[in-house]
């Protein structure tokens, strides 16, 4: 019989996800010596790269209810509490973030809080097979646990929807993910998917349709998902600030460009971006909608007790700024909470922040 699915050990349940400030080798080594987080997540990265425009690949750290942004740098205005990007995937490619990894490890040959690094990949679901091999056959040699997940969500790519919001979308995945999985010859290693922001109940209803369909025909009649990061940025948002520089009042803070390189079916992965000026929003305007997918997404997994997915974490992912949001994301129903745009903010205080706010500790 198949093995059972390997849960997530994070303690203290909190991390960094894929996003603009874990994306280098500093990046990453900074949120491992974090003593506040229990993991650290990569940017998403694919097999064959991104391509990176930076004059179209962009973001900014803004204030909701006034749109205040410096729209000349990305640092953030004082009151800053969301984000905005247009950015897609690393530039860096898979095997480049793994040899990070190597890095971190022989720089840090214990452990003692036995802290996991989650590696986020996307790509075609062929291409996700080959990331869960490279990715079990370097765990063995790292002083780390390891975690794959499955960026399905990410609102930047023009002509294909997050395969996350279709039933046949999440079904081609974990196929695919029960297909790595099943090679005996290597490890096997808690593997998720992150999605994208649910906003009506047929969506869930295709995501559980897809998560029960695999766990039934699964050998141990398990679904093999770990966990589900939810949600990712809420895509096609605009956010219109002033320049105090040329004294333009309500510019676009992202690139205001029409263009985009056409889709094609070879490359799906490497196009460009339509921005147009929109992107996809995070912080404090996503908060209430994640803290819904969340509570969503675990009274579904509740529900159905004996379909096989009674196994399956959640990170739960948006708008968490101080220990306020944490806790609330923790009500929701979250194992684990992860942000970003409070790192892009604050840098690695942010989790400090929310481990000093939490008055019974972790």
């Amino acid at each position: 019989m198949a093995e059972i699915p390997p849960p997530l050990k994070i303690h203290p349940p909190l991390t960094n996800t894929a996003c603009p400030w874990a994306t280098t080798l500093d990046d990453l080594r900074q949120l491992y010596e974090c003593p506040s987080t229990g993991a650290v997540t990569t940017r998403t990265s694919l097999i064959h790269g991104f391509d990176h425009d930076p004059s179209r690949h962009q973001y900014s750290l803004f204030d909701v209810t006034s749109h205040a942004s410096n729209l000349v740098d990305t640092s953030p205005v004082p009151q800053a509490n969301s984000s905005i990007n247009s950015l897609g995937y690393s530039h860096i490619v898979l095997a480049t973030y793994l040899e990070f990894l190597k890095i971190i490890s022989t720089e840090n040959p214990t452990n003692p809080r036995n802290k996991t690094f989650i590696v986020s990949v996307t790509g075609l679901p062929e291409d996700i097979i080959q990331c869960y091999s490279l990715i079990a056959a370097a765990a063995p040699d790292l002083a780390f646990p390891v975690a794959m997940e499955i960026n399905l969500s990410c609102p930047n790519i023009p002509n294909r929807p997050p395969p996350a919001y279709t039933r046949e979308g999440v079904a081609s995945y974990l196929a695919a993910i029960q297909t790595a999985v099943s090679n005996s010859s290597l490890p096997h290693l808690p593997v998720g998917i992150k999605t994208p922001p649910y906003t009506y109940i047929s969506q869930y209803e295709a995501l559980f349709s897809a998560l029960e369909d695999s766990a039934a025909a699964s050998p141990n009649r398990l679904c093999p998902l770990s966990f589900i990061t939810a949600t990712n940025t809420l895509g096609s948002c605009l956010v219109l600030s002033d320049s105090s520089q040329s004294g333009l009042t309500h510019q676009p803070v992202l690139p205001f460009n029409s263009t985009h390189s056409p889709a094609t079916t070879d490359k799906p992965y490497t196009m460009g971006i339509t921005t147009g000026g929109l992107g996809g929003v995070a912080g404090a305007p996503l908060h209430p909608l994640a803290l819904g997918n969340v509570c969503t997404i675990r009274r579904m997994l509740d529900a159905r007790k004996g379909k096989g997915l009674k196994h399956i974490q959640i990170i739960g992912v948006g708008g968490v700024l101080d220990a306020e949001g944490y806790m609330r994301m923790r009500a929701a129903g979250a194992d684990v909470v992860g942000l970003a745009t409070g790192l892009g903010i604050l840098g690695r205080e942010v989790f400090e922040g929310i481990e000093r706010g939490l008055k019974n500790g972790w």
